[in-house]
């Protein structure tokens, strides 16, 4: 990788942002010159974004913060067909009413991340808007004829579903065309020069450098992040409880300072560059802690993502939180927890019903495994007896039954 003479490009490769670049010394000039224009797309086929996505806007964020104009490409048309990469099966068609709403909800997350008003404003844009309008048979002569269907089945997220004899559809092959002509639509409307993604989307994103010049456009560029996994090897982004989403109705503030609270020590330098917006300097300082200080760089660590995603007040209660649950052993009341019915209790519930229906584990054998394990414990006190029922009477002063997995995991249960 050459070195960098533009901020932006600088930024990125120093923390880490940078996977591929289609040609980079080309960029690198261009972004030196002047004000570029950059964007990444994302489909509404949930409410919300997740932490993966999250780099991506990273990305827009240093793109914007270094002088240059950033693009938030909602993906209102090419959600109605389903991005193939990298997918055993067709995704789930979502009818257009579903689509807004995953889109209006979207929307809060970015506000939060990208400035959308003042100087050099953040643009959001909604593919609808051209690919609905499309002519079938102008685009396919206009457009389609510029694709090679050779080239596009030798792309991994099309070959590796193929090779395992799994059924793609026609309708799932035209994403990589859509996607290939939003690149040339916004360099015709705004001269955006620029998509960014992750890994995994290079060959879409490649489709469209490539259509502008058999279309005798502009010298368009692509630039994609490493798929991000923990030092162990997983893939990062998922939690006991399922994917990490950054909206705070799928996935509390609290959850989300508590998962990257939770980074393993040989992770935490190269998260606090990727994820915080920290100097490079105190990050370096952080990463040199060793032995039980690097869990206050880990604290740091969560409590500054948590801020960008949540909102700082958000982020210090969460930390105020973790700090009286741990240090204090106190029963704070903003903890994680989940509404049971009083007469389920009055009755008797199944422990392990419990520890599932709180999201602490996905099945009862799990759940069994883990009271096997002494894993599991009531208003603190560990439960070995997998037989146990949960009623009434373990109902605290505060009228909350207090269920644990672990050290870290705490769900609150409480009637009603």
């Amino acid at each position: 990788m050459p070195v960098f003479k533009s901020d932006f490009l600088r930024v990125l490769d120093e923390r880490g942002f940078i996977h591929q670049i289609s040609d980079p010394e080309g960029l690198d000039a261009l972004a030196t010159k002047g004000q570029i224009c950059g964007y990444v797309g994302y489909d509404a086929t949930a409410t919300s974004i997740h932490i993966g996505n999250l780099i991506t806007v990273t990305m827009l964020y240093w793109l914007q913060e270094t002088g240059h104009k950033a693009i938030t490409l909602m993906g209102g048309g090419t959600s109605m067909v389903g991005d193939p990469s990298f997918r055993d099966e067709q995704r789930k068609l979502l009818t257009v009413e579903q689509i807004e709403a995953n889109i209006e909800s979207i929307k809060k997350v970015y506000g939060n991340i990208l400035r959308y008003d003042g100087s050099n404003p953040a643009i959001m844009v909604n593919n609808a808007d051209w690919l609905l309008k499309l002519n079938y048979v102008e685009f396919l002569r206009d457009v389609g004829r510029h694709f090679s269907v050779n080239r596009m089945l030798s792309f991994d997220s099309v070959k590796l579903r193929l090779d395992r004899e799994q059924s793609l559809s026609f309708l799932e092959f035209n994403y990589m065309i859509m996607q290939g002509y939003d690149f040339t639509e916004l360099s015709r409307r705004y001269g955006t020069v620029l998509q960014m993604g992750g890994s995994d989307q290079w060959g879409n994103i490649i489709n469209g450098v490539d259509l502008s010049h058999r279309m005798g456009g502009p010298q368009l560029y692509a630039l994609t992040t490493p798929l991000l996994t923990k030092s162990s090897g997983e893939k990062m982004g998922k939690s006991a409880s399922g994917a990490v989403w950054l909206n705070g109705d799928l996935f509390s503030p609290y959850d989300f300072w508590q998962y990257f609270r939770n980074t393993e020590d040989a992770d935490v330098g190269r998260f606090l560059k990727i994820f915080t917006r920290l100097p490079l300097d105190e990050i370096a300082k952080l990463e040199a802690l060793g032995g039980s200080e690097l869990n206050e760089a880990k604290k740091i660590l969560a409590t500054e993502v948590t801020a960008i995603v949540h909102g700082r007040a958000a982020a210090q209660e969460a930390a105020e939180t973790a700090r009286k649950t741990f240090e204090e052993g106190a029963l704070a009341d903003n903890l994680p927890s989940i509404e049971v019915p009083g007469s389920e209790l009055e009755a008797g519930m199944g422990l392990l019903a419990l520890v599932v229906r709180a999201g602490l584990a996905a099945s009862n054998g799990e759940a069994r495994r883990h009271v096997q394990g002494g894993a599991v414990r009531l208003n603190d006190e560990a439960i070995t007896d997998e037989r146990r029922s949960v009623t009434l009477q373990d109902l605290s002063p505060e009228k909350v039954v207090k269920l644990s997995l672990g050290k870290k995991k705490h769900i609150l249960v409480r009637p009603v």
